[in-house]
């Protein structure tokens, strides 16, 4: 996706406040906020709708990954619509049908319908992300888009992060369901005020769509993954169906990437990863998104099953980390602009690991919010607001302007993945064990993904290598 060529008038070159570009940043980064949101809103809901569909987690993590593997596939494909059609029109009817889906969801009797409904509504989100950062970079000379893209950036962080504190209050206090119906009025204002404010562009040499079939590769690698790390523990992973499915990732993954090669208009452009800085952070965003996804299930599902805390008491036990991602996420991004973003990404990369690293040190069945569990999670907050929306910014910078919102699809992907791999690898981890085995099961996964959180900040520090400098 282009960088749009808006026939509209160019936003002040010299004013930062130019309020028509902080009105469309407003509800640009609105509609971003609800569509990261619902990436973990459903995990406090877990327990509460297992026991409504009499379901089990591992068919329940298919709430998760269906909406991640879709919208992974689709966000690229959702790019090229709206530089042929139009940004303002995709983005608006985005909102309108992410709005019908969550009804849907909502609505749901049972969780094949509730599973269909969170593919379809990941299909409206992939039209909202791309098109949503088109429509702001116009609105801002070049010197002010590091503040636009930090500030949608750090909205989607936020929203990520106060997903399980969001639904927990909801769950609690109102239904389950209403932490899907709370996105259809929320939607129809950003779509009644965009009808008015947004401007429409599109980019008049758009040609083409992506090519299906690299599209589905892009879903079907990760979900034969998915599927066998989820049914591994439960079938045995001699199983000839766990292991056809990590066959099939295996065999897939360089057929995809031949197919990037070879087609006219491929689903993902790999050029683009001659450029370092954005194959590097890429690279880290993937796996730290799994690290911070698993997190999320993992501790709000340990509070109420360990420390057997009400939904609501998790809730509140949870939310001092995301309203610490708030505070910092903005502080970040400028101290990104100012010093560069690998410090910043490697500083808060090793406070989410460490974090990790104490949950797993010193958490056991006795609760110990105060002592332990408080101060942990807010340097856990720390790490995830230096990191995520970092890694949204930094992702784009060395390219092209022309190339930003492709680029920044092709990182809402990689987080997306690395979801579903996070999550995936939580389920068949900590699976249903005994009261005895499941503080040491938890353990594990926090040691996991503070090893991932490690990873995910030396690998911006690699070394410069041939196939990873940038194209002249």
């Amino acid at each position: 996706m282009s960088l749009p060529q808006t026939q509209a008038k160019p936003a002040d070159p010299v004013r930062a406040d130019h309020p028509h570009a902080l009105r469309t940043l407003a509800l640009s980064s609105l509609g971003a906020f609800v569509v990261f949101l619902d990436t973990t809103i459903v995990n406090v809901a877990f327990e509460a709708i297992s026991h409504s569909f009499h379901s089990t987690t591992d068919r329940l993590a298919w709430v998760l990954n269906a909406y991640s593997l879709v919208f992974a596939a689709a966000l690229i494909p959702a790019g090229r619509l709206a530089d042929r059609y139009g940004r303002k029109r995709l983005f608006l009817v985005g909102m309108a049908g992410f709005a019908l889906m969550s009804a849907l969801c909502g609505l749901a009797p049972n969780a094949g319908v509730l599973i269909g409904a969170r593919a379809l509504q990941a299909a409206f989100a992939a039209l909202i992300t791309p098109t949503s950062l088109a429509l702001i970079l116009p609105e801002f000379p070049p010197e002010r888009r590091p503040f636009a893209i930090g500030t949608w950036g750090s909205m989607s962080a936020v929203a990520a992060a106060l997903g399980p504190t969001i639904g927990a209050l909801l769950t609690e206090y109102v239904s389950w369901r209403w932490i899907f119906l709370i996105n259809v009025p929320i939607c129809a204002a950003v779509v009644l005020l965009g009808l008015r404010t947004l401007r429409e562009s599109r980019d008049p040499h758009a040609r083409g769509l992506p090519d299906p079939l690299g599209v589905l590769l892009i879903a079907a690698v990760p979900a034969a993954l998915s599927f066998s790390i989820i049914e591994g523990p439960r079938w045995g992973w001699s199983d000839g169906r766990v292991i056809a499915g990590f066959a099939a990732s295996a065999v897939l993954l360089p057929l995809f990437l031949l197919r990037c090669r070879g087609a006219r208009f491929p689903a993902i452009d790999l050029t683009l990863f001659h450029v370092r800085q954005f194959s590097l952070v890429n690279a880290a965003t993937l796996v730290f998104a799994a690290a911070f996804y698993g997190t999320l299930l993992s501790n709000i599902i340990f509070l109420q099953t360990v420390w057997h805390y009400s939904v609501l008491r998790a809730a509140l036990a949870s939310s001092p980390g995301p309203l610490t991602v708030a505070v910092v996420a903005r502080i970040a991004t400028k101290l990104a602009h100012r010093f560069g973003p690998r410090i910043i990404l490697a500083i808060g990369a090793a406070c989410y690991a460490a974090a990790l690293a104490l949950f797993a040190g010193v958490t056991t069945a006795h609760p110990e919010w105060l002592a332990h569990w408080l101060p942990i999670s807010m340097l856990m907050g720390v790490g995830i607001g230096m990191t995520l929306p970092v890694q949204s910014s930094a992702s784009v910078q060395a390219l092209p302007p022309a190339r930003f919102a492709l680029g920044s699809a092709i990182n809402a992907s990689f987080r997306q993945l690395g979801a579903v791999l996070g999550i995936s690898l939580f389920v068949a981890i900590v699976g249903s064990p005994s009261p005895e085995a499941a503080v040491a099961a938890f353990h594990h996964t926090w040691w996991l993904f503070a090893a991932f959180g490690v990873f995910s900040g030396l690998v911006v520090w690699t070394p410069r290598l041939g196939l990873l400098r940038a194209r002249p």
